[in-house]
């Protein structure tokens, strides 16, 4: 298993270009939407999110722009070998899954037992 990325909220862009382009150096890549039913089905959140994505050599933050700032979008990306074993796993251990479409892909987020949210995704 490998750490993807690590997703946070801010409260507006100018706040996340000031703290992760110009204070640690990452660079800044286009800004994407996330639309409102998987913003809902994942987060409880009715409105359409724009994320953007922080880069670096060895690191990525994926920095939700939340004018009120909900700490609900916030998750750890792994990546593991086998998708359809994990997924497996989960559910022979009880913990909740999490699996949608967008696009032509399925995302899946697991949360443990203490409500941590995890984006899981195949190496």
């Amino acid at each position: 298993m490998q750490l993807s990325h690590v997703a946070v909220a801010c409260g507006s862009e100018e706040n996340a270009d000031r703290f992760y382009a110009d204070l640690l150096g990452l660079k800044k890549a286009e800004p994407k939407r996330l639309p409102v039913a998987i913003g809902r089905a994942l987060f409880g959140i009715e409105r359409e999110l724009t994320i953007i994505n922080y880069l670096g050599d060895s690191a990525r933050v994926e920095v939700f722009i939340c004018p009120a700032a909900p700490k609900t979008v916030e998750h750890t990306c792994l990546a593991v070998d086998d998708l359809g074993e994990f997924v497996r796993r989960c559910e022979e251990l009880g913990i909740e899954t999490i699996r949608l479409p967008k696009g032509d892909t399925i995302i899946t987020f697991v949360r443990d037992r203490d409500g941590n949210l995890f984006e899981i995704k195949e190496k």
